[in-house]
């Protein structure tokens, strides 16, 4: 596959599909980008599980902390990878010996290792690399654009409102 560039159908397919993510690298630091991605995630709808070993047990954004991948109290739909490329192998590693297998590993912005990505892909995992769940997500529900950032997802729909915390979701709960 090539991780250049992604379809706004395979992006939203991976979004709409998974219900579960396991945030590695997630940070208890509210001012940290994975901390605020893992609370977007939550206020979304995901299950989350906050992987950071330094807070395991602890809550992160609402989410009681594990101490590893092999530590999580259920299977995770797809694991979101906050952590530099140098440390994708040995994470890939982790998730290969997960059972069952997550159907996605998402790997945030500047994160990527093409020799994981291949790994991964021979076990029929979906890989995303160098890209950001949340601001895809903002990009694709429209939410991004209808703050005045361009999303370039043009459409001549009004945002539908909902109730509570405002979405305009590619999810349907």
């Amino acid at each position: 596959m090539n991780h250049d560039a992604y379809d706004n159908a395979y992006i939203a397919g991976i979004l709409n599909s998974v219900r579960s993510i396991a945030v590695v690298g997630a940070s208890a630091n509210d001012v940290r980008p994975s901390f605020f991605v893992t609370k977007y995630l939550i206020d979304k709808g995901y299950k989350v599980f906050p992987i950071n070993p330094g807070q395991t047990g602890k809550e992160i954004a609402g989410a009681v902390a594990c101490a590893s991948l092999a530590d999580l109290p259920e299977p995770a739909d797809m694991v979101d990878i906050f952590r530099a490329s140098s440390a994708v192998p040995g994470i890939t590693d982790q998730i290969l010996a997960m059972d069952p297998l997550p159907k996605v590993v998402w790997m945030q912005l500047t994160v990527r290792d093409d020799a994981s990505a291949a790994r991964l892909e021979e076990k029929g995992i979906k890989v995303v690399m160098n890209r950001c769940p949340k601001i895809e997500y903002g990009r694709l529900s429209r939410e991004i654009g209808w703050n005045g950032v361009n999303s370039r997802v043009i459409s001549s729909k009004k945002p539908i409102l909902r109730q509570g915390f405002q979405s305009f979701g590619i999810r349907q709960r």
